[in-house]
């Protein structure tokens, strides 16, 4: 399995860019960090939780401590306990990083936090795992599909069933989030896909989605080299008025 990853970032309209991201084939990690909190906190918080992924996982990685558990298994007993594995592994990684950015509200970062998105791919499964607004979708065989669901206060009223929801951009709290690292008892959303050859998966920052639909996402991902889709998306979002700091990370697995 091959795999290809492109990252693009931009300021936006904003006075700094509190998005970080991590892009890492060699161990298998992608993220994406939104940070908040002031002008200095966001992005404090945000560079925390990309380096204590990193950290966690080089850590994880160099000691072998992947995946010892299943050679004896059968093939569909393996898938699964990698699965597990794989989850276990990206659950801790996230949560040191919210141990990580509680350590360090203080002063004038008291306030501080991030999102997290984040993609684990080993051994011909994804792991995907997130906290916040951040999001992670899979193009696959031409359809793209969101793999995670909003930590925010829209979508908690919209499982509620909520009636009379305007659209999400027209909904005034739209970018207020009910989870973020920083908040001691954020846990982590974990799941679990296998991996197909052509899988394309996007990671993002929710300044992306203030001007690009979902339609338009699966446009430039379906029409445009993975590398192309990724620049292209983020200044395109940027050109249509997008205020706030635009980051996409586009993975791409081939046989």
């Amino acid at each position: 399995m091959q795999i290809q990853s492109y990252a693009c970032t931009h300021i936006g309209r904003r006075s700094n860019n509190e998005d970080a991201f991590l892009v890492s084939a060699e161990l298998g990690l992608f993220v994406v960090a939104d940070g908040m909190g002031g002008y200095e906190g966001g992005e404090v918080a945000s560079h925390l939780t990309v380096s204590a992924l990193l950290e966690f996982y080089r850590e994880m990685l160099a000691d072998g401590a992947c995946d010892e558990t299943v050679r004896t298994c059968s093939s569909e007993q393996g898938a699964w306990a990698l699965g597990r594995a794989g989850a276990r592994r990206l659950d801790a990684a996230i949560r040191l990083a919210n141990r990580r950015v509680c350590a360090e509200r203080e002063g004038n970062n008291g306030r501080m936090g991030s999102t997290v998105a984040a993609l684990d791919i080993h051994d011909g499964l994804a792991v995907i795992g997130h906290v916040g607004d951040s999001r992670v979708y899979r193009l696959r065989r031409g359809v793209l599909e969101p793999l995670t669901r909003d930590h925010s206060l829209y979508e908690m009223l919209r499982a509620t069933g909520t009636q009379s929801l305007p659209p999400p951009e027209q909904y005034g709290y739209r970018n207020v989030v009910t989870r973020a690292l920083g908040i001691a008892e954020s846990d982590p959303e974990i799941r679990v896909e296998r991996i197909e050859p052509g899988d394309v998966f996007l990671l993002c920052s929710d300044g992306l989605l203030e001007q690009l639909d979902e339609d338009g996402l699966l446009f430039l991902l379906a029409t445009r080299t993975p590398q192309d889709a990724c620049r292209s998306m983020v200044e395109l979002a940027y050109d249509l008025g997008g205020r706030d700091n635009i980051t996409a990370v586009v993975v791409a697995v081939s046989a």
